[in-house]
């Protein structure tokens, strides 16, 4: 096995979207020296994310979470994630069970996710507050159980900080990451006061909004990620993403933050050590 360089922070190649090549895409990471944490969205990912940490330990490791766009009316299906529609209701005592496992590293993707809501505004309440209630029962799980979050944050980072907050004694010591980070400075500057690290995947280049943050949050505090299969970095846009291509997001954090590449991954390798303790 070449030896891991290179952390890929979220992943989910246990995702249908590699059914077809998944060993390949695997190859082509253990080639590129990027070692994986593949993110668990519901139960069946999360069981098929431990499955696969299992067969590659030393490079590849699970998270097991409920993400908030499966949860309530406002339930969304990707077909890259599942290729049938399924839906599944929050079940407490399976995800604490599968959250003990040694191969599970962190609890999530969790958190809360308004992009996707319903017009009627009963119906957008009642769905923020069943996400609240559901993130609330994982935040839980991971003090339970000593591990991290993985949170997903979408259009509700003052909501989020206030329930963070509001909780802060539940949280572990460093307490997560929130992924794909798309917030404010202010928002990035209250959450790693809470303990967390800021992730940053493809987008950051070609999308220039996410410039500043990236400059500003201090390189112990950021972990690489692609969030394979999707928004895939450039040169690779409109592709379907895969871990191997976070070299491409080694390459601008270094340009952004004007360092060399190899203290970026140097960096980020410890800094998902320290948080996944691996």
């Amino acid at each position: 096995m070449s030896t891991v360089t290179i952390i890929d922070s979220h992943a989910h190649i246990q995702f249908s979207a590699y059914d077809a090549d998944r060993d390949a895409v695997v190859s082509r990471a253990r080639d590129a020296g990027v070692g994986m944490v593949n993110v668990g969205t519901q139960f069946s990912t999360s069981e098929a994310a431990v499955n696969l940490a299992r067969k590659h330990p030393g490079s590849m490791w699970a998270t097991v979470g409920f993400h908030p766009g499966h949860i309530g009316q406002n339930s969304h299906h990707d077909s890259m994630e599942l290729r049938e529609l399924h839906r599944e209701g929050f079940e407490h005592e399976k995800f604490l069970e599968m959250a003990q496992n040694p191969e599970v590293v962190a609890i999530g993707e969790c958190g809360l996710d308004y992009y996707r809501m319903n017009s009627e505004q009963g119906t957008v309440n009642s769905t923020k507050n069943i996400q609240k209630e559901v993130f609330l029962k994982q935040i839980e799980i991971a003090k339970e159980v000593k591990k991290p979050l993985v949170i997903h944050c979408r259009r509700a980072f003052t909501d989020l900080v206030i329930l963070l907050t509001a909780h802060c004694p539940l949280l572990t010591a460093p307490a997560g990451v929130v992924h794909f980070f798309s917030g404010s400075w202010n928002d990035a500057k209250r959450l790693m006061e809470l303990g967390f690290f800021l992730g940053f995947g493809g987008v950051v280049t070609f999308a220039r909004e996410y410039d500043d943050v990236v400059r500003k949050t201090p390189l112990d505090r950021i972990l690489l990620e692609t969030d394979a299969p999707y928004v895939a970095p450039a040169p690779y846009r409109g592709k379907r993403n895969e871990p191997a291509y976070i070299v491409e997001v080694v390459k601008k954090i270094a340009e952004l933050k004007e360092v060399g590449r190899d203290e970026v991954a140097a960096m980020t390798i410890a800094n998902a050590k320290q948080l996944f303790g691996i």
